[in-house]
């Protein structure tokens, strides 16, 4: 799978962390343990990261500063109105493709 399964989540992983955020708030290394914790044992920490920033800027989410006991302050992410929308379209254009997938694989055979 490879690399084929990192360029196919470079698409998806906005969508599959703001479904982790529809379920709880969390702040970047809960998030990567949780992907690793699924099967996406290769993500970095730093993509992960990145994609924070990312969806941040672009008014997805909502952040607040914890006390960290270790360091300095933690950025938790919780999912907001807009956010909800967008995962919203995006499990609409998942099931959209998935099933255009499925409909090819069953030609195929």
């Amino acid at each position: 799978m490879g690399k084929q399964i990192t360029e196919m989540l470079k698409g998806t992983l906005e969508g599959i962390v703001l479904a982790i955020l529809s379920e709880q708030p969390a702040y970047g290394y809960e998030i990567t343990a949780g992907l690793r914790g699924m099967g996406f044992a290769d993500i970095a920490e730093g993509t992960v990261y990145a994609l924070l920033v990312r969806i941040e800027l672009k008014g997805l989410v909502d952040v607040e500063k914890h006390p960290s006991e270790k360091g300095p302050p933690r950025k938790v992410y919780s999912i907001n109105a807009q956010g909800q929308a967008y995962l919203e379209e995006f499990w609409r254009t998942w099931g959209f493709l998935a099933g255009r997938l499925e409909h090819l694989r069953g030609e195929g055979n």
